[in-house]
């Protein structure tokens, strides 16, 4: 059975495409897939490339671990492009960033050096030829997704999901899109604003962790604001050796300032998830190391019954609010957008031929060249200005988002979670929590079907919505859309 080119074709940033990208076949990863694992079934071939680049084989010498790394570093190159084109679909709706500018930071593989990775799996190491190994400063983002991928957890992710996930999450990108105002909370932040209704759903150890990071990181967080600091950095090394010690006189031992990092970054993430607005994973604690989840063991079943409650009914109004404001942002942006097309010299004219543009395009599925001569436009170019389906869903998905905002945080302010205004913190990681639930549930699947083209299907709760609607405005006037363009021919 012959391998998947994936294996052996990189994707790689390309400046002479238009695209920005361009795929190069890798002749070392080809020949080396046609010796090795040829005659591999493909749900072998993958393992098999893992184990021998993880190193669970001790016999397997440095050039072949390298090699078989290469063949990986082709495959996740993909899933990094897909991700960078998600991310321009789901967040550049004012086009200030494409998603060219995001493949700088993560697509920096250059398919030819050979890398492996030391004993511990934390160190990238070049091979040269002759199956030496040395360190190097240089390191490839690739190959860090293959660090930190474990297939062998049952709640594992898949590679080409660890993969996107991973791009999201890859700090350089994190920080250009916080340019525009893309911004996550890290860990310490997150840590540094923990409230006290995360605190009591702690263990009595994790709360004296939290408590001994707010005496130190927290004071000396107040001084530096005073003194116009802003972003919250890692903890220094006396600060944890300061964090050491207070933890030894609650009888807390931990043996290293590394080992309290870990632990830290582990609470933090029980505090991400055990926030009530996100309902997902709430109950369950991510492995730092294989990235899988399990349930937490220090719930008691009554604790864990109350919870499921509690989440399952801020879900149920989720969703209800997620319906009304996608149907109400929806109306409100064909109105506007209407409205700005009668106030415009140039297209005052073709403004009659918004809604039936986006029946042809949503209900017939035509794309905007075959759109264009039906409406009595001039070109592809014109009916994109004049529809410009992508502008009209991120206009509607700002609007959603912040129309469940509003609900939520009325909500909140009822539970008295929070008060208003609310803290400048619980607001950002609110809206956070509000945009990857809206994306994953309406956005992302109609933002890919606007990309896919000829052969899309308008099959997304999006498109099901925004065609109740224009049905509901050509039946309100008693006229089809095969009428409006008859009444033009």
């Amino acid at each position: 059975m012959d391998v998947s080119p994936r294996y052996w074709k990189i994707c790689r940033i390309s400046a002479s495409q238009r695209i920005g990208y361009e795929y190069s076949s890798v002749p070392v990863a080809h020949e080396f897939l046609n010796k090795q694992i040829r005659h591999l079934a493909p749900k072998d071939t993958q393992a098999v490339l893992l184990s021998y680049f993880l190193a669970k084989n001790s016999a397997v010498d440095a050039t072949t671990r390298a090699h078989a790394g290469l063949c990986l570093r082709c495959y996740v190159s993909e899933p990094i492009l897909r991700a960078c084109q998600k991310i321009d679909n789901l967040f550049s709706g004012e086009k200030q960033f494409t998603y060219q500018d995001l493949l700088r930071y993560v697509l920096n593989d250059d398919g030819q050096t050979l890398v492996t990775i030391d004993r511990d799996g934390k160190t990238q190491l070049i091979v040269d030829n002759n199956g030496e190994t040395k360190t190097t400063a240089y390191k490839f983002f690739s190959v860090k997704i293959l660090q930190t991928f474990n297939a062998d957890s049952d709640s594992s992710m898949s590679l080409d999901n660890w993969a996107y996930l991973q791009t999201k999450q890859n700090p350089e990108l994190k920080d250009y899109l916080s340019e525009f105002g893309f911004k996550h909370l890290s860990d310490w932040a997150l840590l540094n604003r923990v409230r006290p209704k995360q605190l009591e759903r702690l263990s009595k150890r994790d709360r004296l962790l939290v408590e001994v990071f707010h005496a130190v990181y927290r004071r000396d967080r107040i001084q530096q604001n005073s003194k116009g600091g802003r972003r919250c950095p890692d903890p220094s090394s006396p600060q944890l050796q300061e964090m050491l010690n207070g933890l030894r006189k609650t009888d807390v031992i931990i043996n290293s300032t590394v080992e309290l990092m870990n632990q830290l970054k582990q609470v933090a993430t029980q505090v991400r998830h055990y926030d009530i607005w996100s309902y997902r994973e709430s109950l369950e604690i991510q492995d730092a190391e294989t990235g899988g989840y399990s349930l937490r063991a220090d719930l008691p079943a009554d604790n864990l019954a109350e919870v499921d409650v509690e989440q399952q009914e801020m879900l149920d109004f989720l969703h209800e609010q997620l319906s009304l404001a996608l149907t109400s942002a929806i109306e409100q942006e064909i109105r506007d957008r209407i409205t700005a097309l009668t106030k415009s010299k140039k297209y005052a004219c073709l403004a009659q031929q918004f809604i039936p543009g986006l029946q042809l395009y949503y209900c017939e599925n035509l794309s905007l060249k075959d759109i264009a001569p039906k409406l009595g436009m001039t070109s592809w170019d014109q009916a994109r200005r004049i529809l410009n389906p992508g502008e009209l869903l991120s206009k509607v998905r700002t609007l959603t988002v912040q129309q469940i905002l509003d609900k939520v945080l009325n909500k909140a302010v009822e539970k008295g979670l929070t008060k208003m205004p609310p803290e400048p913190d619980y607001l950002k990681t609110l809206a956070e929590y509000i945009e990857a639930f809206a994306d994953d549930e309406i956005f992302q699947e109609a933002a890919e079907e606007i990309r896919a083209g000829k052969s899309r299907s308008m099959d997304s709760a999006y498109a099901q919505q925004l065609r109740k609607y224009l049905e509901s405005q050509t039946h309100d006037k008693h006229i089809s859309p095969q009428t409006l363009l008859l009444k033009r021919g």
